[in-house]
């Protein structure tokens, strides 16, 4: 409804867990890392637990699209199962035959453990996921920790994650839950945001939403800290109120004023705390009248316990960069929200193939003029059209997306949302999405990228304009063409085993000049991990030890090749 009038693409502020709006705070870039942690490495459980509505379950989907292609999971939404309910879920989840005794527990575990030896024969990782695990029933909880008894001589064959509310701590920390709370190797507590973290996090979901500009004002963003308590899902609800009312008042700014009203009807009563002269009109002293001094103090304090729950906290920061293909070839709307990595190591490359017009010594133009009067040359077609003539590919006007063109050329999409720093790291052009003082998006290609300028290829013509001038018209959306270095496109994690390794050793050691040894192995070591940590480092990419999608195109980029454009070193 109020979209349009605020020049927003879609509500921002939804209470759907969508990791696209994922907004990582140092402390949820830190449970991330936890939950990566859990799938990297086998054995015991990781418990992650927070307050409702701080991100758990936002930031378990985010873990799900980084998951590797060797990882099976099972997510078990329901906890309020028997041991017979739980152990069968599982077995759906994985697709697990089910035995005949289905009531039996011994012959659901058996099946359990024959499909988990299996598994891990063929080098795969099983994992998971339990949420909502406070409400699991005792005799659930140690069947929970039975099943980690499922292992081999030297490593557990399941990975065992438990999401759950701060009543998952008080559960474990029982006398009679001692055996299983031995076994947590990890455990992460989210507490809610802080006041400067809430600011972040209301421009951070305005801005994916297509905001070109403030909405909340800085004393709506105080007030909307306080009164929802640094609560994520309560400050998406409060906020979503507000700009409803604002919308309804034709306001084009979120007010304070604005922001109590919204509380007072998700609260459906005045919330506590107010000074008699921030009131609001709702506020006003005759809706007391007759109340009494024993019923004023009766609703004040109703309305302080029912705010009494609330904590602070959620989530900015550093974050793993999650690198999502789109394999419906969708590119033009992101399928998986990848988080933003501090990325940046600027290449010196010469572009593949010159564009139709390079002179390097042309000044910038002026970038939001151009874009109006080229209007006809930046839709999502011509910015792939140009993207693979880069490629030396055609891109057929079929009704096939433009990505699933790319993947039968043996080319595959990359979607990212960051920074510039993070398109320059990886050394080859890419598709940006702009948006003009109208919020009407255009799709240029960045073909060369420099301190102070960068050169963009509109409809086969390259024009040079200010960096700075991109990045205010830009909201970090990006996506570019890689070609694997291997047979498929996959991701490499410490533990696995696949003969692919070999090219990923084979890679690193002609970067590195020298031997990534064993370099007939295809077993991905820990002195192999440390090699991709060294060179993450080296090309200030995430460390992490993993050789992402990410990973792999900067090394596919270093290594080059006749036939890869790279992106030019724009002065």
């Amino acid at each position: 409804m109020y979209s349009s009038f605020f020049g927003l693409n879609e509500k921002p502020f939804s209470i759907t867990p969508d990791p696209r709006y994922l907004y990582m705070s140092e402390r949820h870039a830190e449970a991330l890392a936890h939950l990566i942690y859990g799938v990297k490495e086998s054995g015991g459980f990781i418990q992650l637990t927070g307050e409702v509505g701080t991100g758990k379950t936002t930031l378990v989907r985010s873990l799900l699209q980084q998951l590797p292609d060797f990882a099976d999971v099972a997510v078990v939404l329901n906890s309020q199962l028997s041991r017979v309910e739980f152990l069968s879920s599982i077995c759906a989840e994985l697709h697990v035959e089910l035995p005949e005794q289905r009531n039996s527990i011994k012959a659901l575990t058996d099946a359990l453990n024959a499909y988990l030896l299996k598994n891990h024969s063929l080098g795969r990782r099983t994992i998971l996921i339990v949420d909502e695990a406070q409400n699991l029933r005792v005799d659930v909880l140690e069947q929970v920790r039975l099943l980690t008894n499922l292992e081999t001589a030297k490593q557990k064959l399941l990975q065992i994650i438990l999401i759950g509310q701060p009543e998952l701590r008080e559960l474990l920390a029982r006398n009679d839950m001692r055996q299983l709370a031995q076994r947590i190797t990890g455990r992460y507590h989210l507490e809610p945001l802080t006041r400067d973290e809430t600011a972040a996090y209301i421009d951070h979901r305005l801005k994916v939403a297509g905001a070109i500009g403030p909405i909340f004002s800085t004393a709506a963003k105080r007030d909307l800290f306080r009164l929802s308590g640094g609560v994520p899902r309560m400050i998406n609800v409060i906020a979503d109120r507000a700009l409803l009312g604002a919308y309804t008042l034709e306001e084009r700014e979120v007010t304070p004023e604005l922001v109590r009203a919204a509380v007072a009807e998700v609260y459906d009563r005045p919330p506590a705390g107010f000074s008699w002269w921030q009131r609001p009109w709702w506020a006003h002293p005759a809706a007391l009248v007759g109340l009494g001094a024993a019923g004023l103090l009766i609703v004040l304090a109703s309305g302080f316990a029912g705010l009494q729950w609330f904590r602070i906290n959620q989530d900015p920061g550093p974050a793993a960069a999650l690198v999502a293909n789109d394999p419906a070839g969708k590119s033009s709307v992101p399928l998986k929200a990848p988080l933003a990595a501090p990325l940046a190591a600027p290449l010196a490359a010469p572009l593949a193939a010159p564009l139709a017009v390079a002179d390097t010594g042309t000044p910038a133009v002026p970038l939001a003029p151009l874009l109006k009067a080229n209007i006809g040359q930046t839709g999502t077609d011509t910015a792939f059209s140009a993207l693979f003539r880069l490629w030396n590919v055609d891109l057929s006007r079929q009704t096939k997306q433009p990505c699933v063109q790319a993947k039968e050329r043996g080319l595959y999409c990359l979607y990212q949302r960051g920074t510039l720093d993070q398109v320059r790291t990886l050394g080859l052009p890419a598709i940006l999405t702009l948006r003009d003082s109208n919020n009407d998006p255009h799709q240029v290609v960045l073909a060369g990228l420099g301190p102070q300028t960068a050169l963009l290829n509109i409809g086969g013509t390259e024009f040079r304009v200010a960096s700075q001038e991109l990045e205010q018209l830009w909201f970090g959306e990006s996506l570019l063409l890689w070609r694997p270095g291997t047979r498929a496109v996959k991701s490499f994690l410490p533990g696995m085993r696949d003969p692919d390794v070999r090219w990923l050793r084979a890679s690193l050691a002609r970067i590195q000049g020298k031997p990534a040894e064993p370099m007939d192995s295809d077993l991905y070591d820990d002195a192999l991990a440390g090699r991709v940590r060294d060179y993450q480092r080296d090309r200030r990419l995430p460390v992490d030890g993993m050789a992402g999608h990410a990973t792999q195109v900067a090394i596919n980029s270093d290594l080059g090749d006749g036939e890869m454009p790279r992106l030019a070193l724009a002065n």
